[in-house]
């Protein structure tokens, strides 16, 4: 088993994908962009849950793909995002959460604020104006979640370990 750490994630829809990671490689630092436009439901897991995790994941997306919506920007200081409801993956995250309650790090425990990061690591300054340019465009739309993948974190690097496509 690998010591490294899981990282669980949703699965856009090749549309949606296309976009969220246009406006990543767009407005993020390129030589700090390691990673394609993602939405992290938990930053770490233990890797000792891997088969408890898959086996939970795939009870879960037996359901349909779960509503969701790029509904806001997210001004992070340093950076964007776009801010994503999507109340039924919410829910997900929440059983999980509390099926491993004891296992979880602190920034896994703290409220969980469904967001893609398409900047970061900027001047406050650039950040704002990114921010403000976007407001000027941004039209709330439906993003579709295809499903959920676990990947295992190793020095900076998502590697998939497994991916999880709604069923219902």
């Amino acid at each position: 088993m690998s010591a490294d750490p899981l990282i669980v994630s949703a699965l856009f829809g090749p549309r949606d994908f296309t976009w969220l990671d246009g406006l990543r490689r767009a407005h993020y630092p390129p030589d700090r962009n390691r990673l394609p436009a993602h939405l992290t439901l938990f930053h770490h897991l233990p890797p000792s849950l891997g088969s408890e995790l898959k086996r939970r994941l795939g009870e879960v997306v037996r359901a349909p793909r779960p509503a969701a919506e790029a509904a806001g920007l997210i001004n992070l200081g340093r950076g964007v995002a776009i801010r994503i409801e999507a109340p039924t993956l919410e829910g997900i995250r929440a059983d999980l959460a509390d099926a491993f309650s004891g296992l979880l790090m602190p920034q896994d425990t703290a409220a969980w604020r469904p967001h893609v990061t398409i900047q970061n690591k900027v001047a406050p300054e650039d950040a704002r104006a990114l921010l403000k340019q976007l407001e000027r465009e941004f039209r709330r739309r439906p993003v579709a979640v295809e499903g959920l993948a676990v990947s295992a974190y190793r020095d900076g690097d998502w590697d998939l370990v497994s991916r999880h496509p709604f069923r219902g």
